[in-house]
């Protein structure tokens, strides 16, 4: 081994023993010798916060900081020292003897990567370096999983949309947590809540749920025809084992790339295999929003205590009447209500509902800044902000829809 410093015109250092005294660790200086032959290193405590700022350091891969019972006083400093490696991306491995659980905490929470107590066991050292070596090494991306669906099944699921009026009126948020909640209404039993985002160009159902987009959603969308139970389960991907996503396309897509015809495909296929299939729309109409409409059991249209929002409607209940569509399916979602105690609030809901002439069915509060936290972290409302206001009335509205769809399956 290198004598105290290590020297700079030697082999590269690789790693280095951090002690008080190596001397007092023998079987560690035998095993570093097994491992590392001459390329390595001793220090003390304090020589070891200056080294880390030389060149040599550069090519260090870890320090074995040693330590026994007559150095819990030193605490700190070693604490540092971990710091110090860490923040150089050197790795530490703890050697103790004699140590107190407590200082071995301590050290451990400060950044340490490893532990290996003293005596050392047989191999043991060799062991956790090998294990620092294989974490540095990039790991293949695991495949994603495909979702298995059962060829034959024909549930005939409950068709919820949700189609935002105008941007950031909280239609994907609605849909999002919409599914999850109906997801989580039989935790006992195989997901059967399917979410489509099918906003092609701008859906974000993927980051509210931090997950990926796949090439398999555009080539199951290019050629609908061939679809089979295989092709529309690989293109979904599972969100806590309760939730299967069919994410945007990775890319951005015409909107008018997908016929009537793909959309209705894609419908019928997962309402076959789901109780429940969520669709988060594109505000903008295109020419498959009669199709989504027409097969579809409640349309949540989303907007806000806005004269935006107040123009949109109007000019979207008379492009659907001027086609004869099913307008009765719209149901009104006021984001942002005003609070219950809110009666001047209160009152321009009213205003706006008879102006409109329509009903506003449901209101959803503002939740605030743990809404757009929880989406940008990838997390349902359930998870992200459990208390929130916004997500009990959705919870509620979730299993207002799951007992009416009992109650219906039992007449039937």
């Amino acid at each position: 081994m290198s004598s105290v410093m290590p020297q700079p015109d030697t082999a590269p250092i690789l790693a280095c023993t951090v002690s008080r005294d190596v001397q007092n660790f023998d079987l560690l200086i035998e095993d570093m010798e097994h491992a590392l032959g001459e390329a390595w290193g001793d220090l003390g405590f304090a020589e070891a916060l200056a080294f880390f700022n030389q060149p040599e350091a550069e090519a260090m891969e870890f320090v074995a900081l040693a330590l026994d019972d007559a150095d819990e006083d030193n605490l700190v400093l070693m604490g540092e020292i971990i710091t110090q490696a860490k923040s150089r991306d050197i790795k530490v491995i703890l050697i103790a003897e004699d140590v107190t659980p407590a200082a071995l905490h301590q050290l451990l929470r400060r950044g340490a990567d490893e532990f290996v107590p003293y005596p050392l066991p047989e191999g043991e050292l060799q062991q956790a370096i090998d294990r620092l070596r294989a974490a540095e090494q990039p790991q293949p991306a695991a495949p994603e999983p495909a979702v298995q669906l059962k060829s034959g099944t024909n549930k005939q699921g409950a068709v919820l949309v949700s189609h935002g009026i105008a941007g950031g009126t909280g239609s994907t948020t609605l849909a999002v947590n919409l599914a999850w909640e109906l997801a989580l209404l039989n935790p006992s039993e195989t997901p059967n809540v399917c979410l489509l985002d099918l906003d092609l160009q701008f859906g974000s159902a993927s980051t509210y749920l931090d997950l990926p987009r796949r090439e398999a959603v555009f080539e199951m969308l290019s050629d609908t025809e061939s679809m089979d139970d295989d092709s529309f389960g690989q293109s979904l991907l599972t969100f806590e084992d309760k939730l299967q996503v069919l994410t945007a396309p990775a890319d951005m897509i015409p909107l008018d790339l997908i016929t009537p015809e793909d959309i209705g495909r894609v419908v019928d296929m997962a309402r076959a295999h789901f109780d429940y299939v969520v669709i988060d729309m594109p505000s903008t109409l295109v020419q498959w929003t009669e199709t989504i409409l027409t097969s579809s059991h409640i349309y949540f249209t989303t907007l806000e205590l806005d004269m935006r929002s107040a123009q949109n409607t109007v000019r979207f209940k008379r492009a659907l009447q001027s086609e004869e569509l099913p307008v009765d399916k719209l149901r009104y979602v006021l984001n942002r209500a005003p609070k219950f105690t809110d009666l001047g609030g209160k009152a321009r809901v009213k205003r706006l509902a008879e102006s409109l002439d329509i009903a506003i069915e449901v209101q959803l509060p503002d939740g605030g800044k743990p809404i757009t936290q929880g989406a940008d972290h990838g997390l349902p409302l359930a998870t992200s902000a459990a208390k929130n206001p916004l997500r009990r009335e959705i919870a509620k509205l979730a299993a207002s829809i799951h007992e009416l769809s009992e109650d219906q399956a039992k007449a039937a």
